[in-house]
């Protein structure tokens, strides 16, 4: 068994890059170890499926079930950035504990203060700290298509100058929430992750490569208003997009799954509002907090009294508050759910991968024992 792990998620990477674009050493590896399709975690969005990763549980045990949570008892809203929300182990707090040690590099600076506890290097390309500038040079800027092809090459260098046993490696999605796969834009962006991937397994040969992605993505046509649907008909509520965060230049706090919260909490309203929301345009499914936790394996106090998911082409937003942009990608909904699951030169043998959740589980079972 290789001494070092390897994992590496990539945000937003759809199945349909790897069919649209070329990736030779994506292709190289997968056929000397395995590719799959496999499902992330609902809802589809960054912060639960990096944290579901990390654990190798559903938000139900590691707490995050949003980007972004309103607090029902004071009214305060979070932006879930901070490991102090995650309630489960992560696997740099396992390797710590162990005595082992980990490098944790990321683009977006918000999964750095959310994952890091534990690890014992944390890098992102929004802060990176002089000496890694100084071995791989200055960082891109957040929205461009060459950052995430940095955060390879700094934790490639990372493990050159401080070896460890678990490296955790993620991107940001500003290139897919952007350009769609068949976009000569999206064959550059990949280029330079491949190239990236493939230096760092040139200069590291013994590792185990694990690759996944937190969410696909999709394009998205029509925003729906649920604020209003509900307003019509009398009843008061109060919206919280999950997929919120501070990166709104990828997709305007868009996306295909709402939290509901009601002014009035009496089972009456709640079934008439789950009733009204069911027929309104655009809405796949809308489930009441307990089903939704127990269908989702959710984290029950902290969603919204009503989980709402959108149909293929659907966000829900309210157009008093952002303009429906004219080529919106994005994600959050059970659409984006289909990921690849990449694996090399590991002990793979009689383990079963299924979902991102389970390249966690395979750390835990198999590298960190």
């Amino acid at each position: 068994m290789p001494n070092t792990t390897v994992i590496i998620c990539i945000d937003g990477f759809d199945p349909e890059y790897l069919e649209a674009c070329d990736t030779p050493n994506l292709r190289r590896l997968s056929q000397k170890g395995f590719l799959k399709i496999g499902r992330s975690i609902m809802p589809s969005v960054t912060n639960v499926n990096n944290v579901s990763l990390v654990t190798s549980s559903y938000p139900a045990v590691h707490g995050i079930s949003s980007n972004y949570r309103l607090v029902r008892e004071t009214g305060q809203e979070i932006y879930m950035e901070s490991g102090e929300y995650i309630l489960a182990e992560t696997m740099f707090q396992r390797a710590q504990r162990q005595g082992r040690s980990s490098i944790l590099v990321t683009s977006k600076d918000k999964l750095r203060t959310l994952l890091g506890d534990g690890a014992t290097v944390t890098v992102s390309s929004e802060r990176p700290p002089p000496w890694v500038v100084e071995g791989v040079g200055p960082p891109p800027q957040i929205y461009s298509l060459e950052v995430n092809g940095w955060v390879i090459r700094a934790g490639s260098y990372i493990l050159s100058q401080r070896p460890a046993d678990i490296v955790y490696l993620t991107t940001t999605d500003y290139a897919m929430h952007t350009y769609a796969p068949e976009e000569p834009e999206s064959q550059q962006h990949m280029t330079i992750l491949d190239d990236a991937i493939g230096d760092l397994i040139d200069a590291h040969p013994d590792v185990t490569l694990l690759l996944t992605a937190d969410h696909g993505m999709s394009a998205k046509t029509r925003m729906v208003d649920l604020r209003g649907a509900l307003g019509r008909y009398g009843i008061g509520v109060n919206p919280v997009p999950i997929i919120k965060d501070r990166y709104v230049v990828h997709h305007s706090n868009l996306g295909g799954c709402i939290f509901l919260y009601l002014d009035d909490l009496s089972a009456t309203t709640a079934a008439r509002a789950v009733e009204i929301v069911r027929e309104t345009p655009g809405v796949e499914e809308a489930l009441l907090r307990e089903e939704a936790a127990a269908r989702f394996k959710l984290y029950y106090d902290r969603i919204g009294d009503i989980v709402v998911t959108g149909e293929p082409d659907a966000v829900f937003g309210d157009p008093s508050e952002v303009e429906m942009p004219p080529r919106l990608r994005s994600h959050a909904s059970v659409h984006e759910q289909d990921i690849p699951l990449l694996g090399y030169n590991g002990d793979f043998e009689g383990f079963t991968f299924e979902e991102n959740r389970d390249i966690g589980r395979y750390v835990f079972e198999r590298a960190l024992v």
